[in-house]
């Protein structure tokens, strides 16, 4: 088949469609930065801290009970976020943390987050339990919180569970769908449920992790 030119219509509606397709581009830019600009102020609205500049909210967050929740700069929050404190207790975020979408961090005792480490999506990290009184109804009885800390540079993956009392080291590694119910080690791959060590790999100084 022989190629054809374009007829001068073509080059026309091409001509005419470009500066629309400017104009869009331009737009949809604009809008993404008016989304991200109103979901920082609302969350920091409902924070009882003041959230830098820096941090980049890219959707609606779900804030629960006293607003207690402290970050860093330059996080990356994904939509969908729930962070919930009571009874006193902190969320503390550090320097470059990026939460995925739905993530869930609930504290009654507090939990603690360390720089440069990314929490997958639907992944939950809560530091309490309910308890169980023969005589009350589940949700008046009461529960039992021990606090939450996660290191510097830990990745967890989608799904996880990391239940109260739990230290993850700097440098671990957690695998997608684990639970995690006691200390992970620098360094560390863990996964299953509950999360059990796969492997170790070598520190910054190149010695295997104790």
């Amino acid at each position: 088949m022989v190629n054809q030119k374009p007829h001068g219509s073509y080059w026309l509606k091409s001509l005419l469609l470009l500066p629309i397709r400017v104009w869009l581009s331009l737009t949809s830019k604009l809008q993404r930065s008016f989304r991200r600009l109103y979901s920082h102020a609302s969350l920091e609205s409902q924070l009882s801290t003041k959230l830098p500049k820096s941090v980049v909210v890219l959707g609606q967050m779900f804030v629960d009970g006293t607003g207690a929740v402290e970050f860093g700069e330059a996080c990356y929050l994904y939509p969908d976020l729930h962070l919930e404190t009571r009874d006193g207790a902190a969320i503390r975020i550090g320097d470059g943390v990026v939460l995925s979408r739905g993530v869930h961090l609930v504290a009654m005792s507090g939990i603690t987050i360390g720089r440069g480490t990314m929490i997958g999506e639907y992944t939950s990290v809560r530091d309490a339990n309910h308890q169980r009184d023969a005589n009350t109804p589940l949700r008046d009885a009461g529960h039992t919180a021990k606090p939450i800390v996660i290191g510097n540079e830990v990745w967890i993956g989608r799904g996880v569970t990391v239940l109260g009392g739990v230290t993850i080291g700097d440098g671990a590694t957690v695998g997608a769908n684990a639970v995690v119910t006691r200390d992970v080690l620098p360094h560390t791959t863990v996964g299953g449920v509950p999360a059990n060590p796969l492997r170790r790999r070598p520190n910054q100084d190149g010695e295997d992790a104790r």
